[in-house]
């Protein structure tokens, strides 16, 4: 084994580890000992049985955009980076799939599928950086849950290579597989508690012919919930619906020198977009905003003249990395609930924090589409994290929501895991864990003990 693992690419150097000892999260730095970087499953597996046997603690990384602190390695610890391993192997333009290694790049599989005439439809905003296996052990969910559903519904089959090191080849590519439990799911949205994603089939769809948004300004957060369900009603091409609070809109704009769109004078606004193959899409999705404003639903819209202006749009619902810079301390928040409890929900929010912190900025936008909000908070010190989170989870507690959407648990989320979930669920999330990653040694210290 020793002969194999030497074949590996390795990363021994103090000053090179640095890369590889923190994620997004900016959690903390936590140096590795070693990383490897694989290029395929096999040497995974080596490295993987080499720790299982050794009795030593592994970290497996990919792009490292995570927010949650799953990626940052225990102090010591072997990690494991997959960004070799960054193959697309496959893409069947009859069956309408891709098989891809789990270190490929989400942009670069988006890229590399629109030029074979289909679409990969995850988006989210670290789509430069993230990784695919990232994606699935995070369940990713992004901007277009609206219409396609997480990942999750966007994986027909995977290969992982469990904490002992065995391989389980599952990389069918069929969406109809009735032959017994669908083991893949273990692993989609388990952030590597269960084993290592490191290939995947994903499920493609044909290429939109024609994609269009626009930016609509409301006057009350009633009538972004209006207009969500009239367009679901009524516009079937709707992929994306993001709502964006003017102080989100507005500081995103200024931080990257962007014009505020309307001067920031609504207090919601909402991106929509449109995707379709019908040649009469744009003049539909003019006709249908042109109605809701004839209504009153909607106090003004911004349409797009040209490419820059639409991906302009795009760009200021991205921009929530460089308004954290600008902030400093914050907590990210992302959150997932039902519609109907949204409005309750902020407004009990910013009771409970602004008094006790008279001077927190609010920065809020999300996929209201799919009941996910994203939500930072800046204004405080490090001392105020916990008891600012501690305040926010317990207004979602009673109404069932989630702590996390789709960032995952990681590190961060840990210690509130009880707020979402019953302790029934974790003793059986605990009993699969300690079935299948007996040794605790994959992983160690995220999402569950």
């Amino acid at each position: 084994m020793i002969d194999q693992l030497s074949q590996i690419d390795t990363i021994t150097d103090p000053s090179l580890l640095d890369k590889y000892s923190n994620d997004a999260s900016g959690y903390k730095h936590m140096k590795p000992s070693i990383v490897y970087r694989p290029r395929n499953t096999e040497e995974v597996a080596t490295v993987v049985k080499y720790c299982h046997e050794q009795n030593k603690s592994f970290t497996v990384q990919g792009g490292l955009s995570g927010l949650a602190a799953g990626a940052i390695p225990n102090e010591g610890d072997i990690a494991i980076n997959l960004e070799l391993m960054n193959k697309i192997e496959e893409i069947d333009t009859v069956g309408g799939t891709a098989l891809v290694q789990a270190g490929v790049v989400l942009e670069t599989l988006q890229q590399a599928v629109l030029e074979q005439g289909w679409y990969f439809p995850l988006d989210l905003g670290a789509r430069g950086s993230c990784h695919v296996g990232g994606n699935i052990a995070t369940n990713a969910g992004g901007n277009k849950v609206f219409r396609y559903g997480t990942m999750r519904d966007l994986t027909l089959g995977v290969e992982v290579v469990l904490p002992d090191g065995t391989v389980l080849d599952m990389t069918y590519r069929m969406i109809k597989n009735n032959t017994g439990l669908d083991l893949k799911h273990l692993f989609i949205g388990s952030e590597g508690r269960y084993g290592i994603v490191t290939r995947a089939v994903l499920r493609l769809y044909p290429k939109p012919a024609h994609i269009h948004n626009a930016l609509v300004a409301l006057d009350d957060f009633e009538a972004v919930t209006a207009l969500l369900t009239k367009t679901r009603a009524s516009l079937a091409e709707i992929a994306s619906f993001e709502v964006m609070w003017r102080e989100y809109l507005v500081m995103s704009s200024e931080v990257q020198g962007l014009s505020v769109p309307f001067g920031g004078e609504y207090p919601y606004y909402v991106l929509m977009e449109v995707e379709g193959s019908r040649a009469d899409l744009n003049e539909r999705f003019h006709d249908y905003l042109g109605g809701v404003l004839e209504e009153g639903l909607a106090v003004d819209a911004l349409i797009p003249q040209n490419h820059a202006q639409s991906d302009e749009l795009w760009q200021i619902r991205d921009g929530i990395m460089p308004c954290i810079r600008k902030l400093g301390t914050v907590i990210n928040f992302d959150i997932g609930l039902p519609i109907k409890h949204m409005k309750e929900f902020y407004e009990k929010f910013v009771e409970v924090t602004s008094e006790k912190y008279p001077n927190m900025v609010y920065l809020i936008f999300g996929h209201i589409g799919d009941g996910n909000l994203h939500i930072t908070t800046g204004g405080i010190t490090e001392s105020d994290i916990i008891p600012v989170e501690k305040m926010v989870y317990e207004i979602i507690k009673p109404m069932r929501g989630s702590i996390t959407a789709e960032h995952g648990i990681g590190r961060i989320k840990k210690d509130f895991l009880t707020y979402t979930r019953d302790p029934e669920q974790i003793e059986v999330m605990k009993m699969i864990k300690n079935t299948i990653n007996s040794k605790d040694l994959l992983n160690r210290g995220r999402v569950i003990d």
